[in-house]
């Protein structure tokens, strides 16, 4: 617990949304926030971390405070926590699909108003209502709430230049609790298949934790090896990642910008490490050439079979690949060279069935030249017998 305490601190987000301007003036939030921590609150922190029993349901308080001249509408908005392919947990609303092994959504079990109006320079406290599902669990229900002002006006572009739309939110963490217990943590290699990340080909991990606890401090190591071609090998090593309770997330293995997928077999190795201790009994070396001692190792093989018609597709997509001249592409000219031969076979058909026909044609002129030769021969031995009686 004393970790994500350490990690999970009051989380203040900004979107930029829209194009560049002229003029841009100084970021700033037209509201604050502050959660009212209750006597159930886990550890000093600036997020709620509740222990409740079963079926307990209890309001918290947030502070929202308007330090304008103006109104501001402010959105809210409860999320489960996810973990995004960055491998950093995320407590505000997203298109991250919810894993397979979440059995509690926080979004079940919180409640918040969809909108609250703040007048100008004034404060209203906001009501979240929460419930522990009735059943004994061991583990963490971690979401977040979010606070976003409503726009108020829309931003237009012009011939002169193009303008910047800020918006601000606030994050607030919600964990959700029966007992300080912590749950051992787990993890697991779901599937291994190429896809992109900002258009770009890389090869896709996806690792799993079905725990409802976090997965602190992971140091990734994986290599992709093709097994069709034994020269390819790709390699990807990141540091200090998370991932939040019964969530799972792509780790991607980048296969270098200009270099195209290969079609073949493969191979991923991979080891993870997780939860620093000195007293450790798995070590690994950083990026700094340092040791760090771990509580935990889990170590992956799987492999994979990139196909043709995927990795064509990938490539022709991927902005880095330099796009081969349709001249240069062996493919169309076989494609011409089997339509050439097509067409000669085609003719070379035709050619001989009206070889065929004209043959027959002039054996059956030579056919009807006979007969009539031989009627005129028949007609002429007639006429002689006929004299020849007289």
């Amino acid at each position: 617990m004393k970790i994500y305490q350490k990690v999970l601190l009051f989380i203040a987000t900004i979107f930029t949304l829209g194009t560049v301007s002229k003029e841009v003036h100084a970021n700033e939030f037209n509201f604050s926030v502050n959660p009212v921590l209750p006597e159930n609150q886990i550890g000093e922190s600036g997020y709620f971390n509740l222990q409740m029993s079963p079926g307990q349901s209890q309001t918290l308080t947030i502070t929202l405070k308007n330090t304008t001249d103006k109104t501001v509408v402010v959105e809210e908005e409860i999320a489960s926590a996810t973990t995004n392919i960055n491998g950093v947990v995320e407590y505000s609303p997203n298109k991250i699909k919810a894993d397979s092994t979440l059995k509690y959504n926080l979004v079940d079990y919180a409640s918040i108003p969809k909108e609250v109006s703040l007048q100008p320079n004034s404060s209203q406290q906001v009501k979240v209502s929460v419930t522990m599902p009735k059943e004994n669990f061991k583990g963490v229900i971690a979401g977040g709430i979010t606070f976003k002002e409503k726009d108020s006006e829309k931003t237009n572009s012009n011939s002169k230049g193009l303008s910047i739309q800020n918006k601000y939110a606030y994050v607030v963490a919600l964990l959700m609790q029966q007992n300080k217990n912590t749950v051992a943590p787990d993890l697991k290699l779901n599937s291994v298949e190429p896809s992109q990340v900002n258009y770009r080909n890389v090869i896709n991990a996806n690792l799993q934790n079905p725990m409802a606890g976090y997965l602190n401090q992971m140091y990734v190591q994986a290599e992709v090896k093709g097994l069709s071609n034994s020269k390819l090998s790709y390699k990807a090593n990141k540091e200090m990642l998370q991932m939040a309770p019964n969530s799972n997330f792509d780790y991607p293995v980048s296969i270098g910008d200009g270099n195209k997928l290969e079609a073949g077999k493969y191979r991923l190795s991979m080891t993870v490490y997780g939860q620093k201790n000195n007293d450790g009994k798995f070590t690994y070396v950083d990026s700094k050439g340092k040791e760090q001692k771990f509580d935990y190792q889990w170590k992956f093989t799987k492999d994979f079979t990139i196909l043709g018609k995927t990795a064509s597709k990938l490539n022709s997509k991927d902005v880095t690949v330099k796009k081969t001249p349709w001249y240069e592409n062996w493919l169309i000219w076989l494609g011409l060279l089997l339509i050439l031969l097509a067409l000669f076979f085609l003719f070379f058909i035709l050619w001989k069935r009206r070889k065929k026909e004209e043959e027959e044609q002039d054996l059956e002129k030579e056919k009807l030249k006979a007969q009539l030769e031989e009627m005129r021969e028949q007609i002429s031995k007639e006429d002689n017998s006929d004299e020849t009686d007289v």
